[in-house]
């Protein structure tokens, strides 16, 4: 899936609040079952990012 965004929007901030751990594995930092951490710090981010820019409504078209 992709999306597009207007330019004027490119400098907008979105903001997530991570542990220190998903934060560390999102920079590469590899923990023992590390995956994990990795995916549920991804998908706070993916899910700030929806509701910042109301991308699940985009799905259903």
């Amino acid at each position: 899936m992709t999306t597009q965004f207007a330019a004027n929007h490119a400098d907008e901030k979105v903001s997530v609040e991570l542990t220190r751990e998903e934060a560390l594995a999102l920079t590469g930092v590899r923990f023992h079952n590390g995956h994990k951490i990795e995916v549920d710090a991804r998908k706070k981010i993916r899910t700030a990012f929806e509701k910042a820019f109301d991308i699940a409504e985009d799905r259903a078209e």
